[in-house]
């Protein structure tokens, strides 16, 4: 078999030597010419397709590059519509001037619906063909720049520094992707001129001169843009420059403020030490601590206050209208503030003090917890009036402070007056010995208030000089009153103001055990007399048949 390949090959190889040597040296350079010109021929095909090729690959790198070239086409489709526009409306002021046919007719009313349809469009794209990449161009206004005047601001500044770097980042990659753009229409264009060079053909002819439009459109816009970007790049330095200027001046002016509160702290802190140490008492402690208080946070709201307000006249306007309107719309917080300041200057309740308040038909009896600035805390003990009255205790009783204003607040412990006159009522039948039973009254009463009698004796004598003081007897008193059922025995007596009851209980069961124990005296109640009498049968007052 390989002898057979070998035979057929070697007859092969004379043949073709016998055939060159049979033809012309003119007919040998025809066939060397054409063998040329099929080759260069194909290399010509293969370098097009080669072209083509690259064009589709740039092409579809361009069209990624949406923005640009969707403004782009916008632009030249506005540009189509305001030429096609201008083309009908020749055409119809040609129509209307002399056409007269029927056909005429026709095309006149086609071309005034078409004039409408394409004014629409032009009004859809009248942003558009004004001026090439109008809005892509154009960097974001920079508008409402900050004035920073106070801390809060500060926060204000750094954000609008950070929007603005963002818009210019967004501005500025515009710009990078337009230079890849013209960069990528520019091989575009050197490919169609290598295609004109190797292909005659029109087409290329008309797309060169297309893209070379195109690429001096672009890189006019790409002008302009390095132009404006430098231009709002030192204008946003001037601005953040300016901003952080201010920024670094309220953090100096913060520093300051806050060196200066906490020097007033620590000297509250040190005035507070040193009437804990000499204040001895709990209640003139706890109200000067709140005076301490209240002056040291006004003072520095004060500071903050003028330290941020520039024109004094304008707070001074300011004020007065807010007080207007607070008076108004939150009259009752306003009149409570001026409730505290009379009871924290004034002094007519303390912290600690027993009063009696009516609030809404209801009486409360308390201790004094709190003043607050809008509000007297209570708590509500066992008296006589959750005895009789309330039958509750231990309830937190929060009373505004306008109430020194409209309503009736006792005070049983003011000017440190710790007692207060409590009474007992008994009575006693009309036969009882009256007179002996107020004598052992009398002495119940005395011994057992004996030490309030003692204490509220100098308590009177060291108030003297501040109030009128016209009765200032403090021994028991007793009364005795005619009633329906018998005698009343009023005993009066000094008891501390915060244990009322107990010396009540006390005294009343002394004087319930004594009188007991006397023969003439007897304690009366309300009592019915029922009388009985027996059914009889009666005579008649007169005779019937007597004739009156």
């Amino acid at each position: 078999m390989k002898r057979v390949f070998l035979f057929l090959a070697i007859t092969l190889f004379f043949l073709s030597v016998e055939a060159q040597e049979a033809l012309t040296p003119q007919q040998i350079r025809e066939y060397n010419k054409t063998q040329e010109i099929e080759k260069i021929e194909q290399e010509r095909k293969t370098k097009i397709s080669e072209y083509v090729s690259k064009l589709s690959e740039l092409e579809r790198k361009i069209s990624e590059e949406k923005v640009w070239m969707k403004s782009y086409s916008s632009y030249l489709a506005s540009i189509d519509v305001k030429d096609g526009l201008k083309k009908i409306r020749e055409r119809i002021a040609y129509l209307k001037n002399k056409g007269s046919s029927l056909i005429d007719k026709d095309e006149l009313n086609s071309l005034l619906s078409k004039e409408k349809i394409l004014s629409s469009q032009i009004d859809q794209l009248k942003d558009r063909d004004g001026a090439l990449f109008s809005k892509l161009l154009t960097p974001p206004e920079i508008e409402n720049i900050p004035t920073i005047t106070n801390p809060f601001d500060i926060f204000t500044g750094i954000s609008v520094i950070k929007t603005f770097n963002a818009d210019f980042s967004e501005f500025k990659q515009k710009k990078e992707q337009l230079t890849e753009l013209i960069s990528l229409i520019s091989k575009e264009k050197e490919i169609y001129d290598l295609l004109i060079d190797i292909d005659n053909e029109q087409k290329y002819f008309e797309v060169a001169k297309e893209k070379a439009k195109q690429l001096e459109r672009f890189e006019t816009a790409l002008d302009t843009m390095m132009v404006t970007a430098e231009v709002y790049e030192k204008r946003l330095e001037v601005i953040e420059v300016n901003i952080n200027r201010d920024i670094e001046k309220q953090m100096y002016r913060l520093g300051n403020i806050g060196i200066v509160v906490l020097i007033v702290l620590i000297i509250f802190a040190l005035l507070k030490f040193v009437i804990k140490k000499y204040i001895t008492d709990n209640d003139r402690f706890y109200m000067a601590n709140k005076i301490i208080n209240f002056v040291n946070v006004t003072l520095i709201l004060l500071i903050l206050f003028f330290n941020y307000i520039e024109n004094v006249n304008y707070l001074v306007t300011i004020l007065g209208f807010a007080s207007a309107g607070i008076a108004i719309a939150m009259k009752d917080w306003f009149m409570s503030i001026l409730g505290w300041l009379v009871i924290v200057f004034g002094g007519s309740i303390h912290v600690g003090d027993r009063i009696r308040v009516i609030m809404e038909g209801t009486e409360y009896v308390g201790d004094v917890m709190d003043i607050s600035l809008l509000r007297i805390t209570l708590l509500e003990d066992v008296t006589l009036t959750t005895y009789v009255t309330n039958r509750r205790a231990g309830r937190i009783i929060f009373i505004p402070n306008n109430y020194v204003f409209t309503r009736m607040i006792a005070n049983y412990s003011h000017s440190s007056l710790k007692t207060v006159w409590d009474g007992i009522d008994i009575t006693i039948t009309f036969e009882s010995n009256h007179k002996k039973a107020m004598h052992i009254c009398k002495l119940i009463t005395k011994k057992y208030s004996k030490g309030y009698t003692d204490i509220t004796r100098k308590q009177l004598n060291k108030i003297r000089s501040h109030y009128s003081l016209k009765n200032t007897n403090v021994e028991p008193r007793i009364f005795s009153f005619i009633e329906a059922n018998g005698i009343a025995i009023s005993s009066w007596y000094l008891t501390n103001a915060y244990a009322t009851l107990t010396l009540r209980s006390i005294i009343s069961t002394e004087i319930i055990d004594a009188f007991n124990a006397e023969y003439d005296i007897t304690i009366a109640y309300q009592t019915q007399k029922i009388h009985i009498q027996s059914v009889s049968k009666r005579e008649k007052p007169f005779d019937a048949n007597e004739v009156v």
